[in-house]
């Protein structure tokens, strides 16, 4: 059976908070940079860049910080501290994971993650937890042009994929990634983490799960799949 004979035939995810529970790790990783060059990063501040690619990034911190805010060395302290924290503790898989992954190894849907962080960490990642071979194509913030809520970084990962993009399931936590799924015409399932989609933006979503491994029935629904 051919793509073009299926309802979908490819799954896409995002990386941070939606398939690792890394969103705490990253927010003190942040936290802790910001601070060694003498800035404070509010909470609602953290916020608003989760999802985005390191360009747009830029922008909410020079709108905050003034353009004369050092991100490009922040932005390695923090890999740094990423880096040590993972190497020292690991990295947490979100649960329901691996039987989702295993339920699309099982129908053969091909898939790929669509993350904004660098593709180093990303590929960190995804070894320490032993998911790197799990995933078909990995596309990475820093190898797009616009980020996160434009639609790049999931036509890009449609397209290695060999997927349109309208047959295509988007698996997403954040506002950012929601918006990017929706803007590039795919079916979105939202799985929230470390803040909650606003109530205007989640309306884009086709399903809305507390656990990812609870999109298994309806994929199951959407593809004619009979228990």
């Amino acid at each position: 059976m051919t793509c073009s004979d299926k309802a979908y035939c490819a799954a896409i995810f995002d990386l941070d908070g939606l398939v690792l529970d890394t969103e705490t790790m990253s927010h003190s990783a942040w936290k802790r940079a910001v601070a060694d060059f003498g800035f404070d990063l509010a909470d609602d501040l953290y916020q608003k860049i989760i999802g985005l690619s390191i360009m747009d990034i830029e922008k909410v911190f020079s709108d905050a910080f003034g353009e004369n805010f050092p991100l490009q060395q922040i932005t390695e302290c923090r890999c740094q501290y990423m880096k040590e924290h993972i190497n020292e503790h690991g990295v947490d898989i979100k649960p329901g994971l691996i039987e989702l992954l295993d339920f699309l190894d099982e129908i053969k849907l091909p898939k790929a993650v669509a993350t904004s962080s660098i593709r180093e960490l990303a590929i960190l990642k995804l070894t320490a937890t032993n998911l790197i071979d799990r995933f078909d194509v990995l596309v990475c913030g820093d190898q797009i042009k616009n980020g996160k809520p434009a639609p790049d970084i999931f036509l890009k990962a449609a397209e290695m994929l060999e997927a349109p993009p309208q047959k295509c399931l988007a698996f997403e936590d954040s506002n950012n990634g929601l918006l990017a799924a929706d803007n590039a015409g795919m079916t979105t399932i939202v799985v929230p983490d470390f803040v909650k989609p606003s109530g205007k933006t989640v309306n884009l979503a086709r399903k809305v799960f507390s656990s990812i491994d609870q999109a298994i029935p309806f994929i199951k629904e959407l593809l004619g799949i009979s228990e």
